[in-house]
């Protein structure tokens, strides 16, 4: 009987994958530890595995020995070696498109709580102070530009909901030209050029070596002194020791964030100090029904190439072939 094992989940009901393995005739095991002597140690009899924050190096990759498919809870697959995973016939598999919508919205939500100062007129709220000056300055949308860095499903989803909400909105990509405009009609610029016309600008791109702190001191430096930050995609995209820099030293209107460069951010991370944040521990890609859709489309994956099929979402479809 082939065998699925979650090595690590953050899913507290795991029936929806339950019910797929053993519909399709297959064992499941799940297991909570993502690092890579518990994934050794976990799934050494796996033949697919489960995984939302697993390190897959090739040194885990290897010792696999009957692993056939590894499917990803997520978009990302930084978190696994995909030419090891190739080379040993492992199938790769994530599972995209799955929260366009909620990341979207939780994007533009955080980008409108920084600009109407939500979070601190609520807390100052709460204490007894009914006075909204002592929040001020507070921004708008009308006469403001929305940038967005990335453009692919989220990043288009966002750059839609930012133009119906009234801004006017410019993005950049790295598989787009500046100088041209999207089939939507949003025109293309320059990274810089994003960072210098934007008073929002919002970070949807994959986490490479390239984007690694593409939000740096310097980038920060480009911006307006009255500009939001917004981040749902990866953590280390920005640095955010930069960035909490700039917030306390008033260089930018404030930020909204999802991702960190450590998760669970630490409790002496210098954005908990800084002033006008709005802080969300990775929650933007969940609604209960983005995450049943997530739980779904990660466990059929499995089963699928252990079937012998090539699933819709493998990265690495060659490897099924093997």
């Amino acid at each position: 009987m082939p065998k699925i094992v979650i090595v690590d989940t953050s899913f507290d009901d795991l029936r929806i994958c339950e019910d797929l393995v053993r519909q399709a005739g297959m064992e499941l095991a799940v297991f909570h530890d993502p690092s890579e002597d518990g994934i050794i140690k976990n799934a050494a009899d796996a033949d697919g595995i489960i995984t939302s924050y697993g390190q897959f190096t090739k040194r885990v990759i290897d010792a696999l020995p009957k692993c056939r498919v590894i499917s990803r809870t997520g978009v990302g697959v930084d978190n696994v070696d995909i030419p090891a995973a190739t080379a040993r016939g492992i199938a790769v598999c994530n599972v995209p498109g799955y929260a366009t919508d909620v990341v979207s919205d939780h994007a533009v939500t955080l980008a409108l709580a920084v600009l109407r100062r939500i979070t601190e007129l609520d807390a100052n709220l709460r204490k007894g102070q009914w006075d909204f000056l002592v929040a001020r300055p507070f921004g708008q949308v009308y006469g403001r530009t929305f940038g967005v860095v990335g453009m692919g499903n989220i990043g288009r989803a966002v750059a839609e909901k930012a133009r119906g909400l009234g801004f006017r909105v410019v993005c950049t990509s790295h598989s787009l030209q500046p100088g041209d405009h999207t089939p939507e009609g949003f025109p293309v610029l320059a990274y810089e050029d994003v960072l210098r016309q934007a008073d929002v600008v919002s970070f949807h791109t994959a986490l490479l070596p390239e984007t690694r702190h593409l939000l740096d001191a310097d980038a920060i430096a480009l911006m307006k002194p009255d500009a939001v930050v917004v981040n749902t995609s990866r953590g280390p995209i920005i640095d955010t020791k930069a960035l909490a820099e700039a917030l306390v030293e008033g260089k930018l209107f404030g930020a909204g964030l999802d991702v960190f460069e450590g998760e669970p951010i630490s409790p002496d991370d210098p954005l908990l100090a800084a002033p006008h944040t709005v802080l969300t521990p990775h929650a933007a890609f969940w609604s209960e029904q983005s995450g049943a859709e997530l739980i779904r489309r990660a466990t059929q994956a499995p089963i699928e190439v252990l079937q012998g099929l090539v699933p819709h979402d493998c990265l690495n479809p060659q490897a099924c072939k093997r």
